[in-house]
């Protein structure tokens, strides 16, 4: 990860970067088709409908999620340029020049593909087998650790220390409190579901988390579910208004974390989605009470076994295109 973002610290300063440099950069990414793109863009959209497949994760494995941040972030910096930045029409022309619109144009198309697609299908079930539903998600969740994990140990130098195991429970016990909370009874308001949307828009950025994960988390995956399966524009316009105001705020945030305190960041993540999988367990009752596994035992466990295979695979396959990245960047040094 943290070689995926080396280039974040310069990405506000185009003028300084040589003609040189930004190729070197472009040469790193891999090389893509369009047709390819809009597909990898609607496997994003599908799996950013399932809390606990990451969109960011499925970026990386499919070889676009460098290019995808980079250009967020180039985005960003040419709206700002434009609006505060001096000379900003030249800056603003750079920025855009950077972006690279064969893989982000694409994959803007084939996102709401997937992610529409997959609603209509998810909305029925969850409705439906909520039980069954948690526990293949539970399943899916808990593999989903490993990916953050993994990503601190290695910018850690292969080994966590103390403080960043303190750092990481402590995460998860205050994530398990507050997701104990009883749920609201309330329709969500725009004022709950801005600062929603703009939280979940973060895990695009973050390998391992899912922003649907995270809907969930704040009682706002099945109405939003509904919304995208009715296409009520009401709910769905504040919702994407959200989404903005997450992607221009919240995400140079987190590159910043991510550059500066990449295994802190990761590790409390990990703590952070282990103490949410409190509200993946199967048998809740409306206040998300405990309860007790019932007859849907034996089908709840293979569904989490299920969704941890499915993600498991993704997680190895990960760590896979990780290590081969890291042998490339030896032997090319």
């Amino acid at each position: 990860m943290s070689d995926q973002g080396q280039t974040h610290d310069d990405a506000d300063r185009p003028g300084e970067n040589s003609t040189a440099d930004q190729a070197e950069i472009t040469a790193e990414y891999r090389s893509t088709s369009l047709g390819g793109n809009v597909v990898r863009g609607g496997l994003i959209g599908v799996v950013e409908t399932v809390p606990g497949v990451s969109g960011g994760t499925v970026a990386l494995v499919t070889g676009i999620y460098r290019q995808l941040i980079d250009s967020a972030s180039h985005l960003v910096s040419a709206v700002r340029a434009l609006v505060t930045g001096p000379d900003r029409a030249a800056s603003f022309r750079e920025h855009l020049r950077a972006v690279q619109w064969a893989v982000v144009i694409p994959v803007m198309i084939g996102m709401p593909i997937g992610l529409f697609t997959a609603v209509q299908f998810i909305g029925d079930w969850v409705e439906n087998h909520p039980e069954l539903t948690r526990a293949a998600f539970f399943g899916m969740v808990a593999v989903s650790i490993a990916v953050p994990l993994r990503m601190a140990t290695e910018s850690a130098g292969g080994r966590l220390r103390t403080k960043h195991w303190i750092s990481g429970l402590a995460a998860a016990v205050v994530t398990y409190v507050l997701v104990s909370l009883p749920p609201g009874h309330v329709e969500p308001h725009w004022w709950i579901l801005i600062p929603a949307a703009a939280i979940a828009v973060s895990a695009l950025l973050l390998p391992g988390l899912s922003g649907s994960f995270l809907l969930l988390t704040f009682g706002l995956y099945e109405p939003t579910i509904e919304a995208a399966s009715d296409f009520d524009l009401g709910y769905l316009g504040i919702f994407f208004l959200g989404l903005l105001i997450g992607l221009v705020t919240i995400v140079k945030g987190l590159q910043w974390l991510l550059d500066h305190h990449h295994t802190a960041t990761m590790i409390i993540l990990a703590g952070v989605m282990l103490g949410a999988l409190r509200t993946l367990w199967p048998w809740q009752d409306e206040d998300r009470g405990l309860q007790a596994p019932d007859e849907l035992l034996p089908g709840a466990l293979g569904l989490a076994a299920a969704g941890a295979v499915v993600v498991g695979l993704l997680v190895l396959v990960d760590a896979r295109m990780a290590r081969k990245h890291q042998l490339d960047k030896m032997h090319h040094n």
